[in-house]
């Protein structure tokens, strides 16, 4: 093995979904964004032990006796090693994150790209994209089943992406100047359940959730030109009607109600649920930092257990 005493590192962000929820499953557009704001660091260095040696927030220890819940980790770990040509031995792995799990921001999949980033930085060898997503999507796939490839792409990446199911990923150009304000209701999100529910809601009444399903679609391409035509006031407007409608569908809930509530009444353009809701975490919009403060301590007022203000656009 190659006597390595450097340090390998890498790092992802989050990543939210702006519209489109719940839509993009049957086939409709949807939009997200890189969320810098929260992001994961991972380390890889050197140990004299013949063993590879985990240290992140839920375990701490050989890899070979981490816990069920980490086996998109342990994928993004061996398939990487694989890839590199190197035994998993003489190295510990170090994570420290910001991005809250099982709160629609992309959480697994930031895990595997710092993860994998940190392997080849450590290993010395260059990481193309396609094999950083390739790598990223196995680990996905331990985690979700069926991944889209949208997470993958949204915490390695850094521009906004237009996704349509089984279609390539296609930049939006990012003209928008505003501020997004995100906050935690604190519960985790039921993506899976809430999925399942608006499928047999679908079934019970094709015409009625049919037709709302596709004008969710809809707000999602009108939200596209609000964004490249700089926008944000009628951006705003689309987030509260898809909000409406992710009711209609029952993905949002009470906790999420009362804070899009609260953001809308402290003076946000539009406030929306975020990923699979039935917890998890809304976003707001605004287009001055003191009336994304203004809204952020509604929310924290509210009952937000950690919020968030991104400026997108020029600084």
């Amino acid at each position: 093995m190659t006597k390595l005493d450097s340090v390998g590192y890498g790092v992802a962000t989050g990543k939210i979904i702006l519209m489109g929820e719940h839509a993009v499953v049957y086939g409709e557009p949807a939009i997200a964004l890189p969320f810098p704001a929260v992001r994961i660091n991972a380390k890889v260095e050197k140990i004299a032990q013949s063993i590879v040696e985990l240290d992140c927030y839920f375990y701490q220890g050989p890899l070979t006796e981490a816990p069920q819940q980490l086996t998109n980790l342990i994928t993004a770990i061996k398939e990487s090693l694989a890839v590199l040509q190197q035994p998993q031995q003489g190295f510990k792995l170090s994570i420290t994150s910001t991005v809250p799990a099982e709160r629609g921001m992309g959480s697994s999949a930031a895990v595997a790209v710092a993860t994998i980033r940190a392997l080849f930085s450590y290993f010395k060898q260059p990481l193309a994209d396609s094999v950083l997503l390739e790598l990223t999507n196995q680990a996905e796939k331990i985690a979700h089943g069926n991944p889209s490839g949208l997470d993958a792409a949204m915490t390695s990446g850094s521009v906004p992406l237009y996704y349509v199911k089984n279609q390539p990923f296609a930049p939006i150009s990012l003209n928008l100047k505003a501020y997004l304000i995100v906050a935690d209701t604190g519960i985790t999100g039921q993506t899976k359940k809430a999925v399942a529910d608006v499928a047999a809601l679908l079934e019970s009444h094709p015409q009625e959730i049919g037709d709302k399903i596709v004008t969710l679609g809809n707000l999602v391409k009108q939200s596209k030109h609000a964004i490249e035509e700089n926008n944000p006031v009628l951006l705003g407007g689309y987030m509260n009607q898809a909000q409406q409608i992710l009711v209609d569908l029952t993905v949002s809930s009470p906790e999420i109600d009362l804070l899009v509530a609260a953001a809308n009444q402290a003076g946000a353009l539009g406030a929306k649920l975020t990923g699979g809701g039935r917890g998890g975490c809304l976003v707001a919009l605004a287009t001055t930092k003191s009336a994304a403060e203004q809204i952020e301590a509604a929310l924290i007022e509210a009952g937000a257990t950690i919020t968030w203000i991104y400026q997108i656009g020029e600084k």
